[in-house]
């Protein structure tokens, strides 16, 4: 059996103006693999997640989902939109519709699905997330940790082929972080493929099949995470687990 890589780029390029926030990136994610990418701020660690979705675009290179070349707007975008699902650091849910509503407007909007089935799978997907009895309450009724974990559900909920994480945790406060790497957590088990921009280096120990260390837009190295953290290759790479780990 020969394991297509689901998620390609090849020899990505992406300036902002005269700054290159992406050096020839070279990436591919196998189906069912975690991938976390970390590495200093600036690195391009989170406009790297953003061009697998096209919120950003590209200026050279290629990028593939599932063998197919990203497209570059209408239908198709959107199809793409709902194939890669997206967690940003902030929640982004409305906040004038339920937590359940939240859920179920994709999969009724652009998936077509009737709206018992969508309520259904809803409540299954909240349940999963460990929040199902707070699926009538509004997101300004939630904690941090909460919203976050309902931002979760309703990208599960367009049944995507890849999951993004940008920095899923840094907006909440320390005592919230947990709950929502331990969904993500259960998530990487069940093996979903998950591509995992992070500061939280206990996640990436125990739930990545693959680190990839970033710094200044290019990739300088990726291992697995008992490799990387133990014998980290580069200098850069060495330079920034000895910063962050001694806190």
């Amino acid at each position: 059996m020969t394991t297509t890589p689901l998620v390609v780029l090849e020899n990505v390029n992406k300036h902002f103006g005269d700054l290159h926030v992406l050096r020839d990136i070279d990436l591919s994610v196998t189906a069912g693999e975690v991938v976390v990418v970390i590495g200093p701020s600036g690195s391009g660690k989170s406009t790297l997640c953003r061009t697998i979705n096209r919120l950003e675009t590209i200026d050279t290179g290629r990028i593939l989902l599932d063998g197919q070349p990203l497209p570059a707007e209408g239908r198709g975008l959107a199809k793409l939109r709902s194939d890669v699902g997206m967690v940003f650091q902030s929640f982004n849910l409305f906040a004038h519709k339920t937590v359940l509503q939240n859920v179920t407007l994709g999969p009724m909007k652009v998936l077509g699905q009737p709206k018992a089935k969508a309520t259904e799978r809803g409540m299954e997907l909240l349940d999963r997330v460990r929040i199902g009895n707070q699926a009538h309450k509004y997101p300004a009724q939630l904690s941090g940790g909460q919203q976050q974990r309902v931002a979760i559900a309703r990208a599960l909920a367009m049944n995507p082929k890849v999951l993004l994480f940008d920095e899923p945790t840094s907006a909440l406060d320390p005592e919230m972080v947990q709950e929502v790497l331990d969904v993500m957590t259960d998530l990487a088990k069940e093996g979903m493929t998950m591509v995992v921009v992070t500061h939280e280096m206990g996640f990436a120990r125990r739930a990545a099949n693959r680190v990839v260390f970033m710094a200044d837009g290019q990739i300088v190295e990726e291992n697995t995470p008992d490799e990387f953290f133990t014998k980290p290759q580069s200098e850069r790479a060495r330079d920034f687990l000895s910063k962050i780990l001694t806190h």
